[in-house]
């Protein structure tokens, strides 16, 4: 059946997607046309960000609506906007997606603690996604079996774990994580304790130790070494002198083995 004046509402809106800075404000436009003249709503629910709508009719067949986003929340990253033209023939929409950009924070970054393998758990969140860097005694950390960064990405969420593979003392101290994108920069930093170490600090020989240490052996070596001549000579000197006497004492000797016997 053919009807007059009766047609599916069409509708258009100004941007296919939507990319915004955090705290930017934007305005978007929905137009809905067909007869009856449509009804053209921005579904919102759920959305951070403030917003207000305005509504346009241009007769006879054309009705607009403009959304407008204050103060765009890093919240909103990634949420759908649809407007929806419906009159009693039907209904047509037509989504975008609002992608917000903001630097990167980190939520999370926890001592380590012993899993299935020593993990320090992190949490970051950006968008773009940042790239993540650690360093250890302020050098960089590079990856390997023994130690790895491993993660997953969940939205504008990166959560995961800097595994260690049976570490010991040497891991011990201070790891950095850096998280950057082409918005900003943020570090964070945790202490991380493994193992005790097979010394305490007040056993582990100082610079001052290490530097006397070459004076103390030498020193111990020239004793050993004149005790072992004064030795040997005084051997030599008694061997001499039993030597001498026993000559001298010949016969005294045998005499007193005979009355012995």
């Amino acid at each position: 059946m053919s009807i007059a004046h009766c047609d599916l509402p069409d509708i258009s809106v100004a941007h296919s997607n939507l990319t915004v800075l955090e705290g930017d404000n934007v305005m978007l436009s929905c137009n809905g046309s067909g007869s009856p003249l449509p009804e053209v709503d921005w579904t919102v629910n759920g959305l951070h960000s403030i917003n207000t709508h305005q509504s346009n009719v241009y007769w006879p067949n054309i009705h607009s609506i403009n959304l407008t986003l204050v103060n765009v929340s890093r919240d909103d990253n990634g949420f759908v906007l649809t407007c929806i033209s419906e009159n009693v023939v039907g209904m047509t929409n037509v989504s975008l997606q609002l992608a917000v950009l903001f630097p990167p924070v980190i939520l999370k970054l926890d001592e380590p603690e012993r899993r299935h393998h020593t993990c320090i758990e992190f949490t970051v969140r950006g968008f773009p996604h940042p790239t993540l860097r650690w360093f250890h005694k302020d050098r960089e950390i590079q990856q390997s079996e023994y130690i790895r960064m491993e993660m997953e990405y969940y939205q504008d969420y990166l959560e995961g774990c800097l595994t260690f593979e049976n570490p010991t003392h040497y891991d011990n101290g201070y790891y950095t994580l850096v998280a950057t994108n082409p918005l900003g920069s943020v570090t964070k930093t945790v202490h991380g304790y493994f193992l005790e170490p097979p010394f305490s600090e007040d056993d582990a020989p100082t610079a001052e130790d290490e530097a006397k240490r070459p004076d103390e052996d030498s020193f111990g070596m020239s004793i050993a070494v004149g005790l072992a001549g004064f030795g040997c000579v005084f051997l030599i000197v008694i061997f001499v002198l039993i030597n001498k006497y026993s000559r001298r004492n010949k016969f005294g000797i045998k005499g007193m083995n005979i009355l012995f016997w």
